[in-house]
């Protein structure tokens, strides 16, 4: 199949994009498309327009700022998979986002799809979205009425839906930048590498005596969109893994990957495994 007829265009500027979406109610913002492109072809989005942004300065570049006397590792909308997986600030300063990279799609994928798009985009099967929500980041947008910042835990409000406006355009985000004390995990459950995650946990932690303290769970792959295990992280940060596994209320639903039941038990294989991980030293 083919996608539906739209018109391009190339966005000089963040001011452009804005400008064009309030001028089109069903425009489309194009980052690396590696969702959208798909979507198109199925025809269960016909934009008619496609607002590129690739032409945009600025928003492929990672760095460690300094924000109130804390670090934080700052990730522009246009930086590619690939750059992450290969970027020694990633790696230093964000591991658990460096855990999940081999996990997204293939090689080819993470050329072209972006960080930003994925949180954009906001699928629940998806592990950028789900590590954004472990490290309790935050994600900047510019709009029409100037620049905002929405907290993880505000910004994945439905099954695709986030709090971004119709104007809005996801500029970057950031997460708290890693210290001697942080500790993090991540597994997922495919089935096949590269396919999306039937179950996914990406998790963060900070070490406190001989166990754990301020644990999150976000599992993903289990609900309309990532979810936190508030209970499993108190037992966890008691140091109790079975109770943790057994405090777990994720309620799946049925899709053609696992019934609720499958996927259940496949979340208590997870959490064991990345429980395991957060007791690692750093």
């Amino acid at each position: 199949m083919k996608p539906a007829p739209f018109a391009y265009h190339k966005a000089a500027s963040l001011a452009d994009a804005i400008a064009l979406l309030g001028q089109h109610s069903d425009a489309r913002l194009l980052a690396g498309g590696q969702s959208l492109i798909a979507t198109l072809n199925m025809r269960l989005s016909a934009p008619t327009l496609l607002i590129d942004i690739n032409g945009i300065a600025g928003l492929a570049e990672i760095a460690v700022q300094d924000r109130a006397g804390k670090s934080f590792v700052e990730i522009g909308a246009l930086v590619r998979h690939a750059q992450a997986e290969r970027s020694d600030l990633i790696a230093r300063h964000a591991p658990l986002i460096a855990r999940a990279m081999p996990f997204i799609a293939h090689p080819a994928i993470r050329t072209r799809g972006t960080l930003g798009g994925s949180i954009a985009f906001a699928d629940p099967a998806a592990e950028m979205p789900a590590c954004l929500l472990a490290l309790d980041g935050e994600v900047d947008a510019q709009g029409p009425d100037g620049k905002s910042t929405i907290k993880a835990a505000d910004y994945f409000q439905g099954l695709y839906e986030t709090a971004l406006g119709s104007q809005d355009v996801l500029t970057g985000f950031r997460v708290p930048a890693a210290d001697k004390d942080s500790r993090f995990g991540f597994a997922e459950l495919a089935r096949r590498h590269g396919d999306y995650a039937i179950v996914g946990l990406a998790a963060s932690a900070r070490a406190h005596g001989a166990g754990l303290a301020d644990v999150r769970l976000a599992f993903f792959g289990v609900g309309n969109t990532p979810l936190r295990a508030e209970k499993s992280e108190a037992a966890l940060a008691a140091g109790d893994i079975e109770a943790a596994v057994a405090a777990l209320d994720l309620d799946p639903h049925d899709d053609i990957q696992a019934t609720p039941e499958v996927k259940k038990h496949l979340a208590g294989v997870l959490l064991r495994r990345v429980a395991a991980q957060l007791m690692e030293a750093r």
